[in-house]
């Protein structure tokens, strides 16, 4: 998996330290080694244009702290200014404006909140992660009546990754800016904000803990929060991982008084550069006192690391290391179980907990049983490079879970945990008998970005799967990629019991526009009649649950009026996929990793925009 490789603005700092250049004219180290890519169009970075929406404390603090600090860990000091300062077009010390107007402001900020319920608490809408809502406020007859109310745009930033939730009529979401903002679903305008350390992918899922409603998130730094959910107060802030690229992507699950929350890293990247110590990272799963946020019990999925050999650049090797956490957990309250699908290995030999099912006591954290899908899978971004010195002798193919598990129950009483793999297959295994297999079946080619890539939504009869399948092409007079618009895409009913399709509806072509993909990467949402699909195209699309037709079509590649007074425009939709309750539907719009469209905005719909 390659999400942290050139990941957003700091994408340039990766070109520049895999070369070891060093020097404190950032300008000609931009023209001598990154411009074809920055200036080209490749998949994984975005233009110069979408650089300088940077400011250069953002890109400065990401490598000194962040995500690429693996990535910066050669460069000195005033090296990383100067770059910082060079692809933002900014100074340090001259931070954008990210805090909300006055005009922002709801008028009675931050206002009553009521939880009772809710609508939509968490990334999966339940503990089972099925992603269906089936009270969404909205028939399915009334779908294609859906509009625009608002818009609201994250200053500052080039893409939208957070899962919108939904309860007591606010809407809460995450930014790569750091900010978690409780904003009013009618209006839009802002209840309160929230400053973390760093970005926030995770959707913020929401619980009544004793008297509090608390929301909890977590962070590009493996930091998970509790605040009050009415006034945006912090509570507690807990460092789920030490590792400095360990982060959290999957979403928490709250339930009976815990949270429980895997963690991935950033370390497939850090290991492009030959003269890194690959691999160290240890994926996991943490449970946390709901309450204080202290950990309760931390379960790792793969052994303390040793030395192995060195690689052909001179640098010590480490394994077994890998099986990130990337996707949400889900809860059996029947069998006090928590269920979760795991990651690749970094580095050789491999090992049983990767690319997996794994189920976990709830109270202890001890693994119950796994079902691996795919062996021998070690992979790092050295892989897909020309300089493979950190590449395993098993070479991928890559194959790891994004997709959360879904857990359901047959119309035999029977039940099955579902999950799609980057591999192109779907799985449904029994978690009743240590995961023996049930079915399994076949919707993509598969890939590094390809197969099933975020999630599934599962109803009281299918299952609703779109496929990634992005394909690359090599831009002329460049060693880059962009994203191929004939290459991907389509959307699948399963049926629950036994995997055989009910139907499938290939991808809208393309057309002329630029950066341009039919994959349907995003995670997909369902509710009673309708399946929701978001694609790399920017389109945003509903589907008839009964025979797969395209019911409603929205282009959100636009510029928006916001309501926050924020320029904001759209792009592709990928990562966190609709959110829908009270009448309304939420989705995030903007997502230029692997050849996708930056955009800024969360798009607020109801029924004819009212």
């Amino acid at each position: 998996m390659v999400r942290a490789l050139c990941r957003g603005a700091l994408a340039v700092l990766y070109c520049l330290t895999l070369i070891g250049l060093i020097g404190q004219d950032g300008s000609s180290l931009y023209d001598r080694t990154c411009a074809t890519c920055h200036n080209g169009g490749n998949d994984r970075a975005p233009s110069r244009d979408a650089l300088q929406s940077m400011s250069a404390d953002r890109v400065l603090a990401a490598m000194e702290t962040g995500p690429m600090i693996s990535m910066a860990v050669r460069l000195t000091t005033a090296d990383r200014r100067a770059i910082a300062e060079f692809v933002s077009g900014k100074p340090i010390g001259q931070p954008l404006v990210t805090t909300p107007s006055a005009k922002a402001m709801c008028p009675d900020a931050p206002g009553a909140f009521v939880l009772e319920g809710g609508t939509w608490t968490a990334w999966g809408a339940n503990t089972s992660n099925t992603r269906f809502q089936n009270t969404p406020g909205i028939s399915a007859d009334q779908v294609p009546r859906l509009k625009v109310k608002w818009a609201f745009a994250f200053p500052g930033d080039i893409q939208a990754y957070s899962q919108p939730t939904i309860a007591g009529g606010r809407v809460f979401v995450g930014s790569p800016g750091g900010k978690v903002y409780s904003l009013d679903a009618k209006t839009g305008c802002v209840h309160w904000y929230f400053d973390a350390d760093t970005g926030v992918r995770t959707a913020v899922s929401l619980a009544r803990v004793g008297t509090s409603n608390v929301a909890f998130f977590g962070d590009a730094k493996a930091n998970v929060y509790g605040v009050d959910a009415a006034t945006g107060k912090q509570l507690w802030k807990t460092k789920a991982d030490a590792f400095p690229v360990a982060g959290i992507t999957g979403s928490p699950v709250f339930f009976n008084g815990r949270i429980y929350i895997g963690i991935r890293s950033g370390e497939e990247a850090a290991g492009a550069d030959p003269q890194y110590e690959c691999c160290r990272f240890r994926g996991s799963v943490v449970a946390l006192d709901a309450r204080t946020g202290k950990q309760v019990w931390k379960t790792y999925l793969v052994d303390e690391p040793k030395r192995t050999t060195k690689n052909r650049a001179g640098a010590q090797l480490w394994a077994p290391s890998g099986v990130a956490v990337w996707s949400t957990p889900a809860i059996d309250a029947r069998r006090n179980v928590i269920y979760v699908t795991t990651g690749n290995n970094y580095t050789d030999p491999t090992t049983r907990l990767s690319d997996a099912f794994v189920a976990m006591d709830l109270n202890s954290g001890k693994i119950l049983w796994s079902r691996q899908m795919t062996p021998r899978d070690a992979y790092t971004s050295a892989c897909r490079l020309p300089d493979k010195t950190n590449c395993a002798e098993s070479n991928g193919p890559d194959f790891d879970f994004g997709s959360s598990p879904i857990l359901v129950t047959l119309q035999n009483g029977r039940r099955a945990l579902l999950a799609g793999q980057k591999s192109g297959v779907v799985y449904a295994v029994d978690p009743d008998n240590q995961g023996e297999v049930l079915w399994q079946t076949r919707v993509g080619k598969g890939g590094t970005a390809g197969g099933v890539q975020w999630g599934s939504a599962a109803d009281q009869n299918n299952v609703y799967v779109a496929v990634s399948d992005i394909g690359r092409i090599m831009l002329t007079y460049s060693t880059s990629t962009d994203a191929d618009p004939k290459q991907g895409g389509g959307m699948f009913a399963l049926r629950l019991d036994n995997g055989q399709r009910v139907w499938y509806t290939a991808p809208e072509p393309c057309g002329n526009r630029q950066r341009c993909s039919p994959a349907q990467s995003a995670a997909v949402t369902a509710i009673p009649g309708v399946a929701f699909s978001g694609s790399v195209d920017g389109h945003l699309r509903a589907y008839s649950s009964a025979d797969g037709k395209i019911v409603w079509d929205f282009d959100t590649a636009r510029t928006y009026e916001t309501v926050n007074g924020v320029p904001g425009h759209g792009g592709s939709l990928d990562g966190p996929g609709a959110a829908l309750g009270d009448g309304m539907l939420f989705v995030n719009s903007g997502y230029p990793t692997a050849g996708g469209m930056s955009g800024n905005v969360l798009l607020a719909f109801s029924v004819d925009g009212k």
